[in-house]
């Protein structure tokens, strides 16, 4: 199996294509969408990079797989799809928990659908999906958001914000419908039974410290070595620290044009009567215990983990 790992230095993301170099089979994980706030434009270089190597490599892409609804980047799924017609979409079942909470926040039409057809499949725990000859496992990891889910592909495993590198912890659980609790189980319980040796492909990078650009570790070294979740770590410190931690963390920049696109599955709103795409930015928004309502603190501490 190879993996190819493609990172966005302007959202910190890591993307993903990993592939049976005989067959030539593949699957994409994570991909973005490039979006500048400024002007409110939209590029392409992340997902024509992304496209140039499964091209080079002669690969076949058989799905793109969605980790869970991002606030921090676009999907590109859809631009993907554009350029192979027969790639398919996957998302967790549990998406539609996603859909309904941010139609309601955003106030999104009434014909939005909240049942998940946006995608191709909605991928049930445990289930598995055929790439061709590589197999994907469908992990629920709920906390971060109540739809995340990883992907263990033979002897690695895809957490998107889950997990992220030792000494960077865990992601955060204050989003709507977030839970730090069902985030510990998600790791103790799901993550951390995997083998010791399983490779661990992570979402973001930070770099915290300056340090290079880092995204694999194994299940082994994040029980040993994780900064806020060890294999020793109490339920209740580890609930202490992230409920105190993200009350001081600030909203991804880009939360409420990525929710939007993401849960339509990459897609662009609708255009409007003017032939015009718009997104839909509430203001004065802020989120107490999980909720996203009343008026924005002015110190916080920006941070995304």
């Amino acid at each position: 199996m190879e993996i190819k790992a493609f990172f966005d230095a302007r959202t910190f993301t890591l993307t993903y294509v990993v592939s049976d170099p005989e067959t030539k089979d593949a699957l994409v994980i994570d991909p973005v969408m490039d979006y500048e706030p400024v002007g409110s434009k939209i590029f392409t270089d992340s997902v024509d990079e992304v496209t140039e190597y499964l091209q080079s490599e002669k690969l076949t892409l058989h799905w793109i797989l969605e980790t869970h609804a991002h606030a921090d980047h676009l999907s590109g799924a859809q631009l993907l799809k554009e350029r192979f017609p027969d790639a398919k979409t996957a998302m967790s079942e549990r998406i539609k928990v996603v859909q309904e909470t941010f139609k309601q926040i955003l106030d999104l039409p009434a014909d939005f659908p909240t049942d998940g057809r946006q995608f191709d499949t909605l991928i049930a725990d445990g289930e598995t999906l055929q790439a061709g000859s590589v197999a994907v496992e469908m992990i629920f990891t709920p906390g971060h958001t109540p739809a995340c889910g990883s992907y263990r592909v033979g002897d690695a495993v895809f957490t998107g914000d889950a997990i992220f590198m030792p000494d960077m912890g865990t992601g955060r659980c204050d989003f709507p419908a977030g839970s730090a609790d069902d985030l510990y189980a998600s790791i103790s319980q799901r993550l951390y039974t995997l083998p010791d040796e399983t490779r661990v492909f992570v979402g973001h990078d930070y770099q915290p410290g300056g340090r290079d650009l880092a995204y694999e570790s194994t299940i082994g070294e994040q029980k040993e070595m994780n900064i806020q979740l060890k294999a020793d770590t109490t339920h209740g410190d580890f609930i202490k620290f992230r409920t105190e931690r993200d009350a001081t963390l600030a909203m991804p920049k880009l939360l409420f044009q990525s929710i939007q696109v993401n849960i339509d599955a990459g897609n662009l709103p609708t255009p409007a009567s003017n032939e015009m795409r718009y997104l839909k930015i509430p203001i004065n928004i802020f989120r107490p215990k999980g909720a996203l309502s009343g008026k924005v603190k002015d110190d916080i501490k920006l941070d995304t983990v």
